[in-house]
């Protein structure tokens, strides 16, 4: 498995099925979020039970990531045309009904195989990303096929990297929005623990 963080994100144009539903023949993943954020994720198969429940979980909570200047892209080695009879099944029947972000077709698996999440040549892992706003993989997580990602990880992952962004401060184990960050340093750190034991 490859650690492509801190590596410039694999770049890919494809056929994805767009918020509305057009199909757009040359989706580009670094034009798409140009300037922005990006969670790319990948799940095995359309039609299938553990995925719907991902594909929602994110459907549910994308405001928060466009809120935070993030792009959320899903990624499976499915047709367009599948993708597109999916959304158009509804949720109560095994469909994922009308997801708001782009899901793009990798019907050749080059996406997943340059992530480096192809498993036996055949389907994705589910690999989630977070690119920053120069196209580089700040944060990868692979789950195998029977496990199910967490949707507050990858919005608290997000929040710490535009933190980190924002005031050049580290996030501590554990953190969330709202905590104090700690100086990268010797000092902030003994700081950080000083401050914490206190609390305690």
């Amino acid at each position: 498995m490859s650690v492509l963080v801190a590596k410039p994100a694999p770049d890919f144009t494809a056929q994805a099925v767009m918020p509305d539903n057009k199909i757009e023949a040359k989706f580009n993943l670094a034009s798409h979020i140009k300037g922005k954020y990006g969670i790319l994720f990948f799940w095995p198969l359309d039609f299938t039970f553990v995925c719907p429940s991902e594909i929602i979980a994110f459907d549910n909570r994308v405001k928060e990531f466009t809120d935070r200047g993030c792009e959320v892209i899903g990624v499976s080695v499915d047709s367009q045309f599948t993708h597109l009879a999916w959304k158009n099944t509804d949720r109560d029947h095994g469909g994922i009904g009308q997801v708001q972000f782009p899901i793009v077709a990798d019907l050749t698996k080059s996406i997943a195989r340059s992530y480096d999440v192809l498993f036996d040549d055949a389907v994705a892992f589910r690999g989630t990303f977070l690119i920053d706003k120069a196209g580089v993989v700040r944060h990868q997580v692979v789950n195998d096929l029977p496990l199910g990602r967490n949707v507050d990880e990858a919005i608290r992952m997000l929040d710490a990297l535009i933190f980190h962004d924002t005031n050049g401060d580290v996030c501590p184990a554990n953190w969330k929005k709202g905590d104090e960050g700690m100086k990268p340093t010797t000092e902030g750190v003994a700081a950080y623990l000083k401050k914490k034991a206190a609390n305690i």
